[in-house]
Order: structure tokens, then C-alpha cells, then sequence
């Protein structure tokens, strides 16, 4: 999903480069920085939004998994937006599900959140 949002963005881009001078159009080559921070921001918007409106992204949705606060509710924005940059900025903390006995990401033991099965 984050490869489509970004190609689209960057197509967009390109058109709108080639409307406004089409003689001398070459496709744009933005520098690495600002590719990496565009797609950070688009990773945390996706999954901060998804959270909030369904509880799940669509790899979520395949898996059956949801996340959760720790009342089984869907997490409101501000703790989505938290968490969503917390698996940005640490992805690695979410392998510590594979050693904790509850199977909780740093991210879900700090923010106080949870991944559960819904199959529905």
C-alpha cells in the first residue's frame, strides 16, 4: 500500500512537472532525504489512520489481527498517531513480541496498547 501511495504521489508530481513545461520534461529525481521523510510521513499517516478508523490496516485485515487499547477499543488518534510513529521510528521493537510472554511489542507495552485476533 505504501509503494502505491508513493508511486501515485510521484506520478502526480511528474504530471504536474510535465503540464507546466513539456518541451524540456524530464522525470523528477527528488533527493533521498526528502523520498525517505515523504514516505515516513505517508507510512504514519496510513497507519495511524487506519487504526483509528477500523482497528486494522489492510495486512491486518489478511491476518486477521486488530489493534487495540488496553480496553479493547479502537485507539483514538492521538494514540494511534504515537504508536504508528513509534513502529516508523523503532520498527525493531516489534519483534520483541517474539520473546515476551504476552506477545506485546515494545510499542504495546509502552502506549499500553494490544494486537488481537478478529476473524470477523
Amino acid at each position: 500500500m505504501l509503494f502505491a501511495l508513493l508511486g501515485l504521489g510521484y506520478l502526480g508530481l511528474a504530471g504536474v512537472v510535465f503540464v507546466v513545461d513539456p518541451v524540456s520534461f524530464r522525470f523528477p529525481a527528488p533527493p533521498r532525504v526528502v523520498v525517505v521523510a515523504v514516505a515516513g510521513a505517508v507510512l504514519v499517516g496510513y497507519l495511524a489512520k487506519s487504526w483509528t478508523a477500523t482497528g486494522r490496516t489492510y495486512g491486518d485485515l489478511v491476518l486477521g489481527l486488530r489493534v487495540v487499547d488496553r480496553r479493547g477499543r479502537r485507539l483514538p488518534f492521538g494514540k494511534a498517531l504515537l504508536r504508528a510513529l513509534f513502529c516508523a521510528v523503532l520498527p525493531i521493537g516489534l519483534l520483541w513480541t517474539a520473546v515476551s510472554a504476552e506477545r506485546r511489542s515494545v510499542q504495546d507495552l509502552v502506549l499500553r496498547t494490544a494486537v488481537t485476533y478478529d476473524w470477523h
